[in-house]
């Protein structure tokens, strides 16, 4: 057993104070487990259980922090207080004991207790072991069978931890895998988002699909689709060793979404359908946001003008104009594809086919530049003219003919043609006396 507490445990460390916690109190899950392992957070997320009057304690604690406060379950007793760096959660113990309760839980690295008052570790199931072996291991089917989201957590948590799954809990997931189709699909969203964000994520998707918990969600989904994510981690890994800026932007979190980052767009965007406009319906059934659909549904759209190499200055301009902020996505996108093809005609594994794709991947290296160029007129245009001094100057009325004016000016101004506001204008005048404007 434990030699010491974690410091990381240690009331100090929390953002409030013990003195508002009655006694007994117990601190729980994921933040004892991570002390045990040593893991360390720059956002605390602490979880709390308490005999009785959870929520009073937690509304005490916000009340006398100014923090925020969010009953998240009335009926279970359960509330959240959020500070500046940490969310605190407390909730009423379920049963006569802490034992009780945590025979209640998930997994045993989850089901191991904190008393802060007596610096005790419970430990009744052995998560501590289990840790030590880095397994997870479920406490009970039941317990898997009365949340079905713990199913799909499993894979996630294996991946976060580096853990394997104990093969009984491994075939019990299985077992209640149909389970899944009960769970609201915007709670299954955010453990796909966290699994599609990085390379150690990808082989427990592929077990998660292949147990059977991922095809009520994604209907298109083959053995390719999962290649295709493998290639696509080897992909990030190729362009991220070349451009480390673009490296980062896959990592970001896309707006407005929930742990879904830019490669996981990409990965995405292997898993639906690869038609547009039916992978927009099936990524709103799955509560996708706006801007994680639109990220997907680019990358879909404009991927085939990314693989001809040989655009013209004029393409490329209504290229990047399209793509956007998609751009890190379908770069790793076009690559991983490539990967995938020279893999399956060689007959080769993926890493071999990646040190053959590594030389041919710089005929991405232009555009790939000219993304990563602030200054570039190309990719990032600085705009010569605004729609409303085009108006005034052309005395024009406003239309979509204003729009298409405003691009031709760009396209101009990145094959050098012009470079001031006068020239702009006087272009512009040039335009509108022909029978038709060109087309992007």
């Amino acid at each position: 057993m434990l030699e010491s507490i974690p410091s990381t445990l240690a009331p100090e460390n929390w953002p409030f104070s013990l003195e508002f916690l009655p006694q007994p109190a117990y601190m729980v899950g994921g933040a004892v487990r991570d002390a045990i392992l040593g893991r360390t957070r720059e956002y605390l997320d602490l979880d709390f259980v308490i005999p009785s009057k959870a929520v009073k304690v937690a509304r005490a604690i916000a009340h006398h922090y100014k923090a925020g406060f969010v009953l998240l379950d009335a009926e279970r007793q359960i509330a959240r207080v959020v500070f500046p760096h940490a969310t605190a959660d407390f909730a009423q113990q379920e049963g006569d004991s802490i034992e009780v309760d945590l025979h209640r839980r998930d997994f045993t690295v989850n089901a191991i207790a904190y008393n802060p008052h007596t610096q005790e570790i419970i430990d009744p199931l052995q998560g501590y072991a289990d840790l030590q072996q880095g397994i997870l291991r479920m406490v009970s089917p039941a317990n898997l069978e009365d949340d079905p989201l713990r199913l799909m957590r499993g894979y996630r948590q294996a991946a976060q931890l580096g853990f394997t799954i104990e093969p009984a809990t491994q075939a019990a997931i299985r077992s209640l895998a149909s389970h899944i189709s009960k769970v609201a699909a915007e709670r299954v969203r955010v453990e796909i988002g966290y699994l599609l964000s990085n390379s150690q994520g990808t082989p427990w998707f592929t077990s998660a699909w292949e147990d059977g918990l991922l095809a009520p969600f994604f209907k298109n989904a083959t053995r390719e689709s999962l290649l295709k994510l493998a290639a696509v981690d080897e992909a990030a890994a190729l362009l991220t060793g070349s451009w480390q800026q673009l490296g980062a932007q896959l990592q970001e979190y896309v707006r407005d979404s929930i742990k879904t980052t830019w490669l996981g767009i990409a990965k995405l965007a292997c898993l639906v359908n690869p038609v547009p406009e039916l992978a927009e319906i099936e990524l709103q059934e799955l509560t996708y946001s706006r801007a994680e659909i639109r990220g997907v549904t680019t990358a879909l759209k404009l991927l085939p003008q990314l693989q001809v190499v040989d655009m013209s200055l004029r393409e490329q301009y209504f290229f990047f104009h399209d793509a956007d902020i998609v751009f890190p996505a379908m770069a790793v996108l076009a690559v991983a594809l490539n990967i995938l093809v020279e893999a399956m005609s060689g007959d080769k594994p993926l890493h071999t086919a990646v040190a053959t794709k590594a030389k041919r991947c710089l005929i991405w290296a232009p555009l790939i530049n000219r993304y990563l160029n602030p200054d570039d007129l190309v990719a990032h245009p600085t705009p010569l003219v605004s729609g409303k001094e085009l108006i005034i100057a052309l005395d024009i009325p406003a239309s979509p003919i204003i729009g298409q004016l405003l691009r031709e000016i760009g396209v101009a101004q990145a094959e050098g043609k012009i470079s001031r506001t006068t020239e702009a204008i006087a272009y512009a005048r040039q335009l509108c006396k022909l029978p038709h404007l060109p087309s992007g």
